[in-house]
């Protein structure tokens, strides 16, 4: 995306794994105290079976309060290196850092964290943004996204899938799409057109699960 949020910015605002075994039966199957030398040793119970990789969904603590979009820093403004995690969306085959901060010079290095959105994985609406023509081009095919597509985002705590609801075009001063409620999602954009900062492409995406680490 070539230099395409200033005009934006500036305004106020595993699968578990599940085996199953087929059983073989026969009539002439010897019984199964002829199959083992310790007839009392045999298991008189099945075990349990291995704790869920799945985490269920976030929820608000009492008295927690959602998060708030913070303030963008003025133009020209360095922010501190900081990464987040990393995003992956397999369908675009696309994998990168996520930096906090989407000022220019942060987004020239990957795609940016807005600061003060909920974070990967809590409740809340997480925001992302990336190029689309300039410097790596994160999100140069973010508009072959589809519905039902996953989104992947992995932090300290553990890998957060969301899956896409809705792929839209808004106009530039739309700094709704930063909101937060107490649903958990995520939401990417980009510049749109390809090359100019005219409008924005947004994907919006819903919290599906969490893989433990």
């Amino acid at each position: 995306m070539h230099r395409p949020f200033l005009a934006f910015l500036i305004l106020p605002s595993a699968v578990s794994a599940c085996v199953f075994l087929t059983g073989c039966t026969s009539t002439s199957s010897p019984p199964l105290t002829t199959l083992v030398k310790n007839p009392a040793a045999v298991p008189t119970s099945i075990p349990a079976p291995p704790t869920t990789l799945y985490a269920g969904p976030p929820t608000l603590a009492p008295n927690e309060s959602l998060p708030t979009p913070e303030a963008l820093p003025a133009e020209g403004v360095v922010e501190p290196e900081v990464i987040i995690g990393e995003l992956i969306i397999p369908s675009l085959m696309l994998r990168q850092t996520i930096y906090r901060g989407v000022s220019m010079p942060t987004l020239d290095k990957g795609v940016g964290y807005w600061p003060g959105t909920a974070l990967p994985g809590h409740v809340g609406n997480v925001v992302i943004a990336g190029h689309r023509v300039s410097s790596l081009k994160p999100f140069r095919y973010l508009d072959l996204l589809k519905p039902g597509d996953e989104i992947r985002v992995t932090t300290s705590e553990g890998t957060f899938i969301y899956t896409i609801r809705q792929t839209t075009i808004v106009e530039s001063s739309d700094t709704w799409i930063i909101d937060q409620d107490t649903a958990v999602t995520l939401t990417l954009f980009t510049c749109h057109p390809v090359g100019s900062t005219k409008q924005r492409l947004v994907v919006f995406a819903d919290y599906a699960r969490q893989e433990l680490l």
